[in-house]
């Protein structure tokens, strides 16, 4: 049964579809008589005339209405209505434990926040003699108390194969009853359940409170390193890997993880029921020890001095943690022999934000500048972390990319095209030197500013008064770019090339004087130095410490995991973390980016529904499928950049792409059975495809030394329109024929940059933005003879797309505004005619009016349906961010 919005069922109306599995269908409505939202839970139609699954349906009612607590999930009432069982229960709004995890490990103190409020509440369901039976991430729900930028909160979902101490349906195995109905052959399902079950759940004996303890170790064991505990290519493997080996320590894998936890949760995982904690509260117990202070550097031999700091999520006790961190009076630790440095982390919550990744500590690690939205929109953020709250610096509106004076006197940012400075002892925010799609900017102790104005230039240099503007770079064979510059101790500067030929990228050193620059390691995102000794780069979302030495600019010996889950953003190749260069400061975001959701609208702007959850995996260049059923999209997981396919009405986001490289902007074939996209997997984007069924592995298309991405496939067809970046004429459109000898040829080239491209329905016309006239605006040319050529826009515009009968055309205004442009072909069918621009509605693109990357990466954010809604990209909950993580004295385990 599939019930759609207005549908009734008793007193309660239905709003929309939020969550499908093979157990059940969940909604949320409006209960009219109340005027509350809740969640309506009712049986798929193939259970629903099946006695046993009706018969756990009833039985999770029963269950879930015996147990009160405040993280299991409420019972507000049950129903029946025309032959539809439902339970009506509390809506929560936020995600699931296994959507969050989609993005790697939870901080340290968020996971054992979580883990407790779990322990709780399985206390709680173990004394009303209730088993949970399948605890999970999937069961798991966080939400957000105090308002979107509060503490996550967890609340125990699903007891549909909960047993009490009531008698169950008899027959053997009971313990092993499917979580999927029968003839389901979804496997992933039943293998994400088969990773948590306790060795006594896979050979058919009956499940007790350890069993849920089996369970909820795996659970906090994923939470805390990102891996799954338990693993297998195969269901027989999984199960002999949970019946018979253990997985490796947590520390192991998460560093700065107590010893003290590595043996809590190697507990829960015991083979024998017998050897585990034998209840949740002694289990809560422990786990509040450890949260209190019991980590591994105050309970290791020779410290004498037991740290206890109880984990508070509240800004006031994040401030007073700061302090603690870092500025402990030098007595705490005196001693006759010197103490082993305590590493402390706390959470920054940050204001919504647009721009996660934008975030830097000053030089001695005391200052905290970020990007997030404030009055003013996006602006820039000074949090000194020794106090409660943070201000937003006037005169810094549409800023990013902050970087700190040495002194800590001033920050320097981008805004408007523009490198600009701002003093914290006050006065005028201070123009320096144009920079229109900066990529990052250092500031030496000297008052030289080293800065990337562009992505395809070379850095250069301009006093922090400002003045003239010289070279300190100069792009060599097969580089594409020179981006994110840091001025090491000696003067020099450590900077990345993450774009180009293979063999020239990497992190570089280089001097003031221009000479020629030594690669240091081969990457291909930025890096930070670290004092004494070290270069830090993050790599599939764990962040590396390189010993490095500085004055030969080498490395040696191994890398070191720091932290892991941290952000990576791929369309501008740097990384979420900054390091100050003196008292060992660390700060990383994990996941980084602000959440995103798929969201219909219709032509005035009033939102028809969504596809899936609100997503925190960076979903970018939404392509949908010509039958409108599915829809290609980019997403980041765990520091992996691959395309996913999204199922449009169940909202599951299903993995397309499986390489290790980064791979992007999904293009779907006009008769939706192959999918093009870009793989960088060789250093440089080349063109792949794959059949949209997964039946076969991706075959390269076009491979050149040029980096290049798909637009768009023209509806007979006949060609494959894609972006071309050229050294010497920045980026251009390209058509490749995909019938007869497949030989590409130019279709826009010029010194500015083409981009954007999208065929007309008919295939007679192309529309893209280009900056020929000093700022983009949307043009129409025929294709493919070259011939007449026509400005759409006026005022600015970027994003330009067909309507699907070609009568009109859609692009985003610099506002963010979705305009809409009347098209009329001429009698002589050779010209065309554009009408006057219409705003339709503000777009709440979630990257604004401008796309997230330049260049060859530039990729529409929103779909036209063949029915003329809008499918939108859009920043989810305003801009929610993960907090930014700041650990003091983060390299006491390299000093070992």
């Amino acid at each position: 049964m599939s019930l759609g919005p207005g549908t009734r069922l008793g007193p309660y109306e239905i709003q929309a579809a939020i969550g499908a599995g093979g157990m059940g269908e969940v909604y949320r409505a409006r209960d009219t008589r109340l005027d509350r939202t809740v969640a309506i839970k009712i049986l798929p139609d193939a259970l629903a005339v099946d006695p046993q699954f009706r018969e756990r349906f009833e039985r999770e009612a029963r269950v879930i209405a015996s147990l009160t607590h405040p993280h299991i999930c409420t019972l507000h009432d049950v129903g029946h209505d025309d032959g539809t069982d439902y339970l009506v229960l509390e809506y929560l709004e936020g995600q699931t434990l296994a959507d969050r995890l989609v993005k790697g490990a939870l901080p340290l103190e968020q996971a054992l926040t979580i883990a407790i409020q779990m322990a709780e509440a399985l206390d709680t369901a173990h004394r009303a003699g209730v088993v949970h039976r399948d605890l999970k991430p999937g069961n798991i729900m966080l939400v957000r108390r105090g308002g979107p930028s509060g503490p996550p909160e967890a609340k125990l979902l699903d007891f549909g194969l909960a047993k009490t101490r009531a008698p169950v349906a008899a027959g053997a195995g009971v313990s092993m009853l499917p979580t999927t109905p029968p003839g389901a052959t979804v496997q992933g399902t039943i293998l994400g359940t088969f990773h948590y079950m306790a060795p006594e759940q896979l050979e058919g004996q009956e499940a007790d409170a350890r069993s849920d303890i089996f369970s909820f170790g795996a659970v906090v064991y994923e939470m805390v390193t990102g891996r799954k505990a338990f693993e297998g290519r195969s269901q027989a493997s999984l199960i002999a890997a949970i019946l018979e080996r253990d997985p490796p320590p947590l520390s192991s894998l998460q560093p700065l993880a107590p010893r003290a936890l590595d043996h809590i949760v190697a507990k829960c995982l015991a083979k024998h029921p017998e050897e585990r904690w034998q209840t949740a509260a002694d289990l809560r117990s422990e786990l509040r020890w450890v949260a209190e202070g019991a980590t591994e550097e105050t309970t290791r031999a020779g410290s004498t001095t037991r740290h206890r700091g109880r984990i508070e999520w509240v800004l006031g006790a994040v401030a007073a943690l700061a302090i603690a961190a870092l500025a402990v009076p030098a007595a705490l630790y005196f001693q006759r022999s010197a103490p082993e440095p305590v590493v402390t982390r706390l959470d920054v919550v940050t204001p919504p934000t647009s721009d996660a990744f934008s975030f830097a500590l000053s030089a001695d690690g005391k200052q905290l500048a970020f990007v997030a939205n404030g009055e003013k929109g996006s602006q820039l953020w000074l949090r000194p972390l020794d106090q409660v709250r943070a201000q937003p610096l006037s005169g810094t509106e549409g800023g990013d990319y902050p970087f700190w004076a040495p002194d800590g006197r001033a920050v320097g940012f981008f805004a408007d095209g523009k490198l600009k400075r701002i003093d914290l002892a006050g006065g005028a925010v201070q123009v320096l030197s144009d920079a229109p799609y900066p990529r990052g900017g250092a500031w030496s102790a000297d008052g030289a500013i080293v800065f990337a104005p562009t992505p395809y230039d070379p850095l250069v240099r301009v006093a922090a008064t400002g003045g003239a503007v010289a070279p300190v770079t100069r792009l060599g064979p097969g580089q594409g770019s020179h981006r994110w510059p840091q001025f090491l101790p000696d003067g020099r500067v450590l900077f990345s090339i993450p774009t180009g030929q293979p063999e020239a990228l990497g992190v570089y050193v280089t001097s003031l004087d221009g000479g020629e620059p030594t690669r240091v390691v081969r990457a291909e995102t930025a890096a930070a130095y670290a004092a004494p000794g070290y270069v830090l780069l993050v790599s599939q979302g764990l962040l590396y410490a390189y010993p490095f030495d500085a004055v030969r600019g080498i490395v040696s010996g191994e890398r070191v995991p720091v932290a892991q889950a941290v952000g990576n953003d791929d369309g501008v190749f740097r990384s979420a973390f900054s390091v100050s260069a003196t008292r060992s400061v660390l700060a990383y975001r994990s996941g980084a980016g602000a959440r995103r959701q798929l969201l219909w609208f219709d032509r005035s702007g009033k939102v028809l529904g969504g596809i899936g959850a609100p997503d925190e995996s960076g979903i970018s260049g939404p392509d949908l499928s010509p039958d409108g059923q599915h829809v290609a999209v980019l997403r980041s997981v765990q520091g992996n950049s691959d395309v996913w396919v999204i199922d449009v009405s169940r909202g599951v986001p299903s993995r397309f792409t499986f390489d290790g490289a980064i791979e992007a902007a999904p293009l779907w074939s006009p008769d939706g059975s192959r999918v093009v996209f870009r793989s960088a997997r060789k250093g440089v984007y080349d063109l792949f495809e794959k059949p949209a069924n997964g039946a076969a592995d991706e075959q390269p298309l076009l491979v050149s030394t040029q980096n290049k991405g798909p637009l768009d496939w023209s509806r007979d067809g006949r060609f494959l329109l894609y972006s071309n970046q050229d050294s010497r004429t920045g980026t251009d459109l390209w058509a490749l024929p995909m019938i007869g000898e497949r030989k590409p040829f130019s279709v826009v080239q010029s010194s500015f940059d083409e981009i954007e491209g999208q065929f007309s329905p008919d295939g007679r016309w192309l529309t893209y933005a280009s900056n020929e006239s000093g700022r983009y605006e949307i043009y129409i040319r025929t294709f493919p003879e070259v011939g007449g050529k026509w400005q759409v826009s006026t005022a600015g515009g970027m994003q330009p797309r067909w309507s699907r009968d070609g009568r009109e055309l859609y692009y985003v205004a610099p506002d963010a505004r979705l305009m809409a442009v009347p098209i009329r072909v001429a009698s002589d069918t050779r010209t065309l005619e554009a009408g006057v621009s219409v705003p339709l509605f503000p777009s709440r693109l979630a990257n604004g009016g401008n796309i997230p990357s330049y260049g060859f990466q530039a990729r529409a954010q929103y779909a036209v349906a063949a029915d003329g809604r809008f499918l939108i990209n859009v920043a989810a909950d305003d801009g929610i961010a993960s907090p930014i993580t700041i650990v003091q004295n983060w390299d006491a385990a390299l000093k070992k």
